[in-house]
C-alpha cells in the first residue's frame, strides 16, 4: 500500500470537492464524510440510511459505528456540511432506509474499497493535485485540520486507535519541530 498524505490546504478540499459535486453527488457525499468525520472507509461503506437519519429524513447529530477495535461501539459527530450533504444526497437518489449510501449502481451493494481508491484517487488527479491521494488522505485529512483547529493528539490517537502519539503525528504527516498554526475557533 502506498503512502498517502493530507489535504493541508483548503484549496485542494475545495477542488476535490468542486470536482466530485460536478460528477457524482454520491462521490461527493464519500469524500465530505471521510474528510469531516475521520471514519474509516470499511466503516462509511458499511452505511446505509436508516444509519444516518430516521424514517423523517432528519440526519442524526451522532451515529453509532461498530468500529471492531476492543472499544467496539463509538459515536460520530454529524457536522452541518455532512448533514446538508446527506439530506441532498437523500432526496436526489430518493434512498429507502436500507439502502446503503454508497451503493454501486449495478449491484445495489456498497462499491468496494478499490472502486473507492479509484474514485478519490482520479478526483485528485483531475483536480490537479500532485500529491499522493487515496482513501486514508480522507482520514488523515480530517486528523490534520482537527489538530490544526486544536484538538488534542491524545484524543486524535484514541479516534485513529494508535498506541503513542508519535505514531499518530506521524500519521498525520506532522513532525515535532514543525511549528502549525491553531486556529482556536469558538463560537460562543
Amino acid at each position: 500500500m502506498e503512502y498517502v498524505v493530507a489535504l493541508r490546504k483548503k484549496e485542494e478540499i475545495e477542488s476535490m470537492k468542486k470536482y466530485l459535486l460536478e460528477h457524482s453527488y454520491r462521490d461527493y457525499l464519500l469524500f465530505v464524510l471521510g474528510i469531516n468525520t475521520g471514519m474509516k472507509l470499511s466503516e462509511m461503506l458499511k452505511l446505509q440510511k436508516q444509519d444516518v437519519m430516521n424514517q423523517d429524513g432528519r440526519v442524526y447529530s451522532f451515529i453509532r459505528i461498530d468500529s471492531g477495535q476492543p472499544v467496539k461501539l463509538r459515536e460520530v459527530y454529524l457536522n452541518s456540511v455532512v448533514k446538508e450533504s446527506l439530506l441532498e444526497y437523500a432526496s436526489h437518489k430518493e434512498l429507502k432506509m436500507n439502502d446503503y449510501l454508497f451503493a454501486s449502481p449495478k449491484t445495489n451493494k456498497p462499491i468496494s474499497r478499490q472502486q473507492a481508491y479509484r474514485i478519490i484517487h482520479d478526483a485528485a488527479v483531475k483536480a490537479g493535485l500532485s500529491e499522493k491521494i487515496g482513501t486514508h488522505t480522507m482520514r488523515k485529512t480530517f486528523g490534520y485540520h482537527a489538530y490544526k483547529q486544536g484538538v488534542a493528539i491524545s484524543l486524535l490517537q484514541r479516534i485513529f486507535h494508535h498506541s503513542t502519539k508519535s505514531e499518530t503525528l506521524k500519521y498525520l504527516g506532522i513532525s515535532k519541530d514543525e511549528d502549525i498554526k491553531t486556529e482556536i475557533d469558538v463560537h460562543l
